[in-house]
C-alpha cells in the first residue's frame, strides 16, 4: 500500500519576517509543524546573523521556489570600519584592524566602483559546499577552504545614513549568489580600511518584500484554522512578472498529464519563446514554455 505523508495538503506562501539567531532551515521546520503541513520549504537562505523577508513555500508552491530564487534581492546594512572579522560580521573574530576611517564624502565616493557585474569571493564562513560539505564547517574543522570566485550583479547601492563616525547603513539591490558580508568587507578594503557588518537585513525576495511579512511571533499566537491559514498569500502570489493565459478544461487536463498543445488555439502569438502560467477558472494548473509549434508544460500544479 501506498505511504500517505503525514500532515494537512496546504499551498500558499508565509513571507516570514525572520528573527536574528534563528537559521532558515529552522523556520521551514517551525512553520511545518505550526501549520502540520505536508510539505514546505524555503527560497535564498539567511545566515542566522541576518534578519528579514524569507519567503517560505507550501505545497504546490514548492514548485515555484527556483522562480523566487532566481530573482533579485535588495538588502540593508551596517557597515563597521576599522576591523575585520573572520566571518565578516559580528559572529566572528577579530582578525584585521585599521585606523583608517573613511569619511562619508570617500564612502560615497567609490560605491560607484560596485554597481554592474563584479567578481566576487564569497566568505570561508558560508554554506557553499565544497567536495559536498558546508565550506564553514570545514573551516570549523581547521581545514584550509579555497572558494572560486563568481560573477554576481549589483544594481543599485547607495549610502543611507552614517550612523556614528566609524558606522554606515547602506542599502543594495543584487543578483543572486551576492553576499552582502563580502560586499561590506570589499568596500571597507577599497577604502583603505577593513570592516564587518554589525547588522543584515533582505528588504526583497524576488517579488516578496517586507510588506507582506508576518512575525513568527504572531503566527506562534494563532491557533491552527482560518486565521492561520489566511495569512498564506496564493500560490501565484511569487509570478506577477509572468504572462498569464486562461486555458479550457480539457486543454487544463492534457496539461496536467504533461502534454503539449498547440499555440493556434490560444492568443499566445506576443509570448513566442517566453514562460507562462496557464490558469483554468483562475487556479493554477501549469508554467508552461511557449513557442511557435508547441505549449509545452514546464511544471504541472495539482491541488486536489
Amino acid at each position: 500500500m501506498p505511504r500517505h505523508k503525514k500532515g494537512n495538503k496546504i499551498s500558499g506562501w508565509l513571507v516570514v519576517d525572520k528573527p536574528r539567531g534563528m537559521g532558515s532551515t529552522q523556520v521551514v521546520s517551525f512553520t511545518r509543524r505550526l501549520f502540520n503541513a505536508q510539505k514546505n520549504g524555503h527560497c535564498g537562505t539567511l545566515d542566522p546573523f541576518a534578519t528579514g523577508v524569507l519567503p517560505i513555500a507550501f505545497g504546490e508552491a514548492t514548485k515555484l521556489i527556483p522562480y523566487v530564487t532566481d530573482g533579485e534581492k535588495e538588502y540593508e546594512f551596517v557597515l563597521y570600519f576599522g576591523e575585520e572579522t573572520d566571518t565578516l560580521d559580528t559572529e566572528g573574530q577579530v582578525v584585521a584592524i585599521s585606523d583608517v576611517i573613511p569619511s562619508e564624502a570617500e564612502i560615497r565616493a567609490v560605491l560607484s566602483e560596485f554597481v554592474g557585474e563584479i567578481i566576487q569571493i564569497p566568505p570561508a564562513y558560508s554554506a557553499i559546499k565544497i567536495d559536498g560539505k558546508r565550506a564553514y564547517d570545514l573551516v570549523r574543522q581547521g581545514e584550509e577552504v579555497q572558494i572560486p570566485e563568481r560573477k554576481i550583479k549589483i544594481y543599485e547601492l547607495e549610502l543611507l545614513e552614517m550612523l556614528t563616525n566609524r558606522t554606515a547603513r547602506l542599502r543594495v539591490r543584487c543578483s543572486k549568489g551576492t553576499y552582502v558580508r563580502t560586499l561590506g568587507a570589499d568596500i571597507a578594503r577599497k577604502l583603505g580600511s577593513c570592516g564587518y557588518l554589525k547588522e543584515l537585513r533582505r528588504t526583497k525576495c524576488g517579488n516578496f518584500d517586507l510588506s507582506q511579512k508576518i512575525l513568527l511571533e504572531n503566527i506562534k499566537n494563532m491557533e491552527y484554522g482560518e486565521a492561520l491559514l489566511k495569512s498564506l498569500l496564493p500560490v501565484m502570489t511569487c509570478l506577477r512578472d509572468i504572462a498569464v493565459i486562461a486555458v479550457g478544461k480539457e486543454d487544463a487536463k492534457k496539461l496536467k498529464l504533461g502534454q503539449g498543445l498547440s499555440p493556434k488555439m490560444l492568443d499566445v502569438k506576443n509570448f513566442i519563446g517566453q514562460e507562462a502560467a496557464a490558469v483554468f477558472e483562475n487556479e493554477l494548473v501549469a508554467i508552461v514554455r511557449i513557442d511557435e509549434r508547441k505549449i509545452s508544460p514546464v511544471r504541472v500544479f495539482n491541488f486536489d
